[in-house]
């Protein structure tokens, strides 16, 4: 009897039934379930880690919605962690979910967790930015770009098996071979039979075709076959990836197994569901078990006829929603080119390619724009799965789980943004739950810019959870058991080990956010002695801006900021005794950066100035002391020179003629070119809107034409690569007038010869025909009618 004429796994008589599937394949859980059916096994053995038997029962919770996911982690490095994902229509769900419903004895075989992740841990570490990535489970490992046969066969047997069949797509040779061939009823095993056959000759020729960890995955999984047999005779049915099946037909003896087994590494390990995404399945793991269209497939097998039909009505609705004109009409059409491009191409029914297509010359009229829509939405989907609340978890994650119930913050796979008003005591709440997650590594929100306020009483954050986070989730359950005391204990061992005083003013800024107030007492004090030992005026700038920040928080957060009052104005101090000696002798990679220092730390003074008045004088005019000893020191870089002047005049302690005069020195034929065009960029560079300085005052426009156009030809060439940085950033429009201004020429339109009175770029004396027509427009929007005409007058006669 050859293997073809047999059914897989034999009789009773000759050993469990073998039922080899393509992990999340809906047509393989279509014929497991039929096989089962078929065959009413006592016992299922699923590929699987067997720490999670005890799990097996959560399966058929109603509060269970897949996807979801086994999660292992090593207890002393719950980083170390690998994940085992089942969607709906995974082989290995539908076997649970049969043996649960019949009362079958189910259990996983495959290499237990604790050697998993230990042999992991040896063999490679953990994947950049992958909370999962150490994990050795098939699904957590990234494969390895082809190089040959047998590195293709290591990395998709499947493939390999296409391309024999002269197909250069595995996900459409696999639709054709068995998602379109439905088997009958006397013939239910024969899926299996074929695919056997089909993996016997891939290991015969390529042989393991894979890691070494393979076989002795293969040996535990045939010492727990031995031990179901025991239990419960031959009747006894097992399923797992096809790549194995030949390896647990062989015949081997239980001491060889062992002995493959003897002296595994170990790690103490726990286990538990926990919620998955379509979209984290679509990621390939290491023997190809991610899919590239999980939603197409939980639509093929949830659909219980015309599969087609039904998909195409469905991305109807999509589109419709996102207001394009798909009607009735459409659809039909869309059904009759799929069918007729399956029929073109040979393939007895129409698959995701043939209905991608039709959706694009149809619903879509052609574009790829709506059809990345119909990807993201239904292809791939954004389902999360739910797991129930009797599932065991860390203390940490159960409590996170309760706040967010109680906040009504459900985590959900796809990204939206969340608006949140700090006035409102439940969206305070639910800034202080993200803040507090973000210093805990657990990356559920991200700050985002807000676009209808610019508010300290508004907050903006963009949502994604992803599976990963249950990792780290459990990462930082050796902090403590609740958010709040983990948060609390991770600052303050954070503000410890920070390795540069910016660090520690930062952490002080997200105690505040998160509102730890028993973590800002050891935070501060770390900050303090930091401050006091540390001379670098870069640190101190760099850290000053952080801090003052967070002074501003008390107004609508409601804490308590004045024990940092003190450390920021003694820290704003040494900046301003440090910061004059520091501008000199820099090049100009140091200068551009104290340049940036400066703007920094004039910012914070704007801030810091109002919030400590009382208790530490005039710090404003203590800054503006120091900003006019940068502006006249001639070892001072240029380009810090220049900023100074500007941060000045912007705040109107210097007049336009004092600044004019300024410029004037600089740009004297005694001043060096490149030293002259340094001091430009740090006036009007940048976006600090000096292009519209330099509109609207002429004088200085023609000052710095006049020099220009007298750089000698042989420093111009020097000069020019800062003039086009400064110059360059301007908008479009801004150097488009300073482009006329030049062109007409100095003393056309108010130029510097001939300015006369007033503001220099303006008219000597007001419009008044202008200034009497704003007259009506006042008068409605305060809300006065004809008879408070002369209360107008008055308000328009102190404008003139």
């Amino acid at each position: 009897m050859t293997s073809a004429d047999r059914p897989p796994g034999g009789t009773a008589d000759e050993g469990p039934l073998l039922f080899g599937v393509r992990h999340h394949g809906p047509g393989s859980a279509r014929a497991v379930r039929a096989a089962l059916e078929a065959a009413r096994p006592r016992a299922v053995l699923i590929e699987g880690p067997p720490e999670a038997d005890a799990l097996i029962p959560l399966a058929a919770d109603q509060e269970m919605r897949p996807p979801v996911a086994l999660l292992a982690h090593a207890v002393d490095e719950p980083g170390r962690s690998a994940f085992w994902p089942l969607a709906e229509f995974s082989p290995e769900w539908v076997a649970l979910r049969w043996a649960l419903e019949h009362g079958a004895a189910a259990k996983f075989i495959d290499l237990p967790a604790t050697h998993t992740l230990a042999w992991g841990k040896e063999e490679q570490a953990p994947a950049e930015g992958e909370p999962g990535g150490a994990g050795p489970a098939p699904e957590a490992e990234a494969p390895a770009p082809p190089q040959g046969p047998a590195d293709a066969v290591r990395v998709d047997p499947l493939a390999v098996l296409a391309e024999t069949a002269g197909y250069d797509d595995p996900e459409r040779w696999w639709e054709d071979v068995v998602e379109h061939r439905g088997a009958g009823k006397g013939d239910v095993l024969a899926p299996f039979a074929a695919l056997e056959d089909a993996m016997t000759a891939l290991r015969e020729e390529y042989g393991t075709g894979g890691p070494e960890r393979d076989l002795v995955r293969e040996a535990c999984m045939r010492l727990q076959v031995r031990a179901a047999q025991r239990e419960v005779g031959h009747d006894v049915a097992v399923v797992c990836g096809a790549w194995h099946v030949p390896a647990l037909r062989r015949r081997t003896t239980a001491a060889a197994d062992r002995a493959l087994l003897k002296g595994l590494p170990k790690v103490k390990t726990d286990m538990t569901w926990v919620p998955w995404t379509y979209r984290r399945l679509s990621r390939a793991g290491g023997y190809g078990a991610g899919i590239d269209s999980p939603g197409w497939y939980g639509h093929l097998f949830e659909a219980p006829d015309r599969p087609v039909e039904r998909w195409l009505t469905k991305v109807a609705g999509l589109l419709r929603e996102e207001d394009r004109i798909v009607s009735s009409a459409h659809v039909i059409e869309a059904v009759r080119l799929a069918g007729t491009l399956a029929a073109l191409r040979g393939r007895p029914l129409p698959g995701l390619s043939e209905t991608t297509d039709a959706v694009r010359a149809v619903m879509c009229e052609g574009s790829d724009v709506p059809l990345a829509l119909v990807r993201d939405r239904l292809v791939v989907g954004d389902v999360l799965g739910e797991v129930p609340a009797s599932a065991p978890a860390v203390p940490l994650q159960r409590d996170l789980a309760r706040l967010q119930k109680r906040l009504r913050l459900k985590p959900e796979s796809r990204e939206r943004e969340l608006e949140l008003d700090l006035r409102k005591e439940t969206d305070a709440a639910r800034s202080r739950l993200l803040h507090r997650l973000r210093l805990l590594g657990v990356g559920w929100g991200e700050p985002a810019a807000s676009r209808g306020s610019t508010g300290t009483f508004r907050e903006t954050w963009r949502l994604h959870w992803e599976p990963e986070l249950a990792v780290r989730v459990a990462e930082a359950g050796v902090w403590g058991t609740t958010v709040l005391a983990a948060a609390t204990a991770k600052a303050e061992a954070d503000a410890v080990g920070a390795q540069a005083l910016a660090d520690v003013t930062a952490l002080a800024e997200r105690c505040l956010l998160a509102e730890l107030p028993d973590a800002l007492p050891e935070v501060m004090r770390v900050l303090a002695d930091r401050a006091a030992l540390d001379a670098d005026v870069g640190h101190l700038a760099e850290a000053l801006p952080a801090l003052v920040r967070s002074l501003r928080y008390g107004d609508v957060r409601g804490t308590d900021t004045r024990a940092l009052a003190g450390v920021a104005a003694g820290l704003a101090e040494r900046v301003f005794v440090g910061l004059p000696p520091a501008c000199a002798a820099l090049d100009a990679e140091a200068a551009a950066e104290m340049r940036r220092h400066v703007d920094a730390v004039h910012g914070a003074v704007g801030l810091l100035g109002e919030a400590i008045a009382e208790a530490h004088g005039d710090i404003r005019g203590r800054w503006c002391s120091v900003l006019r000893a940068l502006s006249v020191r001639g070892t001072v870089a240029g380009i810090v020179r220049g900023r100074a002047v500007r941060l000045l005049l912007d705040d109107g302690e210097v007049t336009q003629e004092e600044a004019a005069r300024l410029m004037g020195l600089v740009l004297s034929p005694g001043t060096a070119p490149a030293d002259a065009a340094a001091w430009i960029e740090g006036f009007v560079g940048g976006g600090s809107g000096g292009g519209m300085l330099l509109v609207h005052d002429e004088r200085l426009l023609g000052l710095v034409d006049a020099w220009l156009t007298g750089v000698p030809a042989e420093a111009f060439t020097d000069v020019l690569p800062l003039l086009r940085r400064t110059f360059s950033v301007y908008e479009q429009g801004v150097r488009r007038t300073l482009g006329e201004l030049v062109r007409r020429g100095p003393g056309v339109r108010g130029g510097a010869e001939n300015a006369g009175a007033g503001v220099p770029g303006f008219a000597s004396e007001p419009d008044i025909e202008r200034a009497d027509a704003v007259v009506p427009l006042l008068r409605l929007l305060l809300g006065l009618d004809e008879s408070a005409g002369s209360d107008v007058d008055d308000l328009v006669g102190v404008a003139r």
